[in-house]
């Protein structure tokens, strides 16, 4: 066992104020409890999660601030009472490290929507009374419940974007039962969680069309990840020509845009799930009711969900298309994420280039 503990200094990168700039800060992790597990980190995704809180964007960010809920690593300590993990397993950690565990939804193992709210992975109050620290650091200290097995075999390079954006849009996928083959499911965007859910609509035998307003993502769009058709969402003529035609879309977009024209691709009794923030959602309420049409919202995922997942895009072979960083480059990788400039996600080598 390491002797790991809240008195050894965790290295990591934060910000200290709203600009968002990241430099090297040490710091202490909390002492391992009898149900916790204490992991390495090995590798962690980029979520614009990090720009938002490291940006005091949401207004309650605590500074120093170490971002980063894409977490994954090797089990290097355990409690005396876990049963679920041992020192050497693969594991991941993802957007909460903590519920009330008592509530109708914490018994579902939906601990996302906990009626108390759940304890974020970083920028939140922890059992101990200190802020919650995220993954762009040495090692973390986590409740097991909140810990997932990352299957034998499966990179931990890859599984890294599953633990947000993976789920993101696995989860309201399998609620609203998209995993029948042979309908068809539309793909508004195409970045970190959009090329996800084209690879899970492709996984499920789903005909998957992408809408974007970049002609420049099209041959990505249908050979890299297989898509079945590209759609300008500018363009009246192409919107026009798919009316009517989807049973479902997974809206990932953030940037503000009009809802009607999407709906009005979808069949009677359709499906739309927002999964992006735009700043607001305005839709004639015809777009709706005439057609019998759902409009959804989701949020990452609980912890079966997240397993279940995880097990899936192994035993499916579905990797993240990814770009691996040192922690270095984090500021300019930030930077980039703002300007829509990675295919599809930033991964942090936080084992060989933290030090």
């Amino acid at each position: 066992m390491s002797n790991q503990s809240g008195t050894d200094n965790c290295l990591g990168w934060a910000a200290r104020d709203p600009s968002g700039i990241l430099s090297p800060h040490s710091f202490s992790r909390r002492s391992i409890g009898s149900d916790d597990v204490s992991l390495k980190i090995t590798h962690c995704g980029v979520c614009y999660a990090d720009v938002a809180w490291t940006r005091n964007k949401v207004g309650d960010s605590m500074y120093p601030l170490v971002p980063g809920h894409e977490i994954v690593g090797i089990v290097q300590e355990v409690g005396s009472d876990v049963n679920r993990f041992k020192i050497g397993d693969h594991v991941g950690v993802g957007t909460y490290v903590n519920s009330c565990r008592e509530c109708v939804y914490c018994k579902d193992k939906l601990e996302v929507v906990c009626q108390k709210g759940p304890t974020l992975t970083f920028n939140s109050l922890d059992v101990d009374g200190t802020i919650t620290k995220g993954g762009y650091s040495s090692h973390i200290v986590v409740n097991e419940r909140y810990c997932y097995r990352i299957p034998d075999g499966y990179p931990l390079v890859s599984a890294a974007p599953l633990l947000c954006a993976g789920i993101t849009v696995y989860a309201p996928m399998m609620r609203h039962k998209m995993n029948q083959p042979g309908k068809s499911l539309g793909v508004i965007g195409l970045g970190g969680l959009g090329h996800m859910a084209v690879k899970f609509g492709k996984a499920f035998g789903l005909n998957v069309t992408v809408f974007s307003t970049s002609e420049s993502k099209k041959e990505e769009a249908l050979k890299l990840l297989g898509a079945d058709r590209f759609v300008i969402s500018s363009d009246k003529k192409q919107m026009e020509g798919v009316m009517k035609s989807l049973d479902f879309i997974i809206d990932t977009a953030s940037g503000d845009h009009p809802f009607d024209p999407y709906m009005a691709l979808l069949k009677t009794t359709g499906i739309l799930v927002l999964v992006g923030f735009p700043s607001e959602v305005k839709f004639n309420p015809g777009s709706l009711i005439l057609g019998l049409r759902t409009l959804s919202g989701s949020v990452t995922g609980g912890t079966k969900d997240t397993q279940e997942m995880l097990e899936f895009c192994a035993a499916n072979k579905i990797y993240p298309e990814i770009e691996l960083i040192n922690i270095e480059y984090i500021n300019e990788a930030l930077e980039r994420l703002i300007n829509r400039e990675v295919k599809y996600r930033f991964v942090i080598d936080i084992e060989n280039s933290l030090k």
